[in-house]
């Protein structure tokens, strides 16, 4: 019923690519901590750096457990289910850690994601995420649903947003610099955009 995996390549690395969506769940050292599972969507926010290696866009939103979690402990899942075609769910284990924008691979890890306008959305970390287990399993409860488009919503809001504004709106949120259980989250006020490289 389910394999494990020493690469994301081939038919593997073809069917993440092909999802719309994938799920993230971190969780806080302590057993009393609260346990974070997080939807991930927007075509081309998500990208294959290498056979055991994975990122994605860290938009704005209004908390920010999984880089809290990341910050404390690294340890991260990461999933896919096939909602069309044959059954299917994919789980990369492993260890990750969030790039801020001050970082000196920002821009090279940007350009992984070319056909995101960061602007738009409030970026504020890119997710580095290297496998430690790589398992599929067969899906077979998971239902059938169509995906349609991605909604514009997102960019909408953050879009009129600049970098001192962008913080001013983390600085008001109750879990962004500080996670649900008084970990280190965002960190503030960010710093500011970095330019491309020409």
């Amino acid at each position: 019923m389910g394999k494990s995996y020493e690469r994301i390549d081939g038919r593997l690395r073809e069917f993440i690519e092909a999802q719309p969506m994938f799920f993230t769940a971190t969780a806080p050292l302590s057993p009393t901590g609260t346990v974070n599972l997080s939807p991930k969507g927007l075509t081309g926010s998500f990208a294959v750096i290498d056979e055991v290696t994975v990122a994605y866009l860290d938009f704005a939103g209004s908390n920010a457990e999984t880089v809290a979690h990341l910050r404390e402990n690294g340890r991260i899942t990461l999933m896919w289910c096939a909602f069309q075609g044959p059954p299917n769910i994919v789980r990369v284990h492993g260890r990750g850690e969030p790039v801020f924008r001050d970082d000196p691979r920002w821009n090279e890890l940007m350009a992984y994601f070319p056909d995101i306008d960061a602007g738009l959305h409030g970026l504020r970390a890119i997710i580095v995420v290297h496998a430690e287990l790589i398992r599929d399993t067969c899906g077979y409860a998971v239902p059938l649903m169509t995906y349609e488009e991605d909604r514009d919503l997102h960019s909408r809001r953050f879009a009129r947003e600049d970098d001192a504004s962008l913080s001013a709106y983390f600085e008001k949120k109750d879990h962004v610099a500080v996670s649900i259980d008084g970990l280190a989250g965002l960190p503030l006020p960010l710093p500011p955009t970095p330019q491309a490289d020409k």
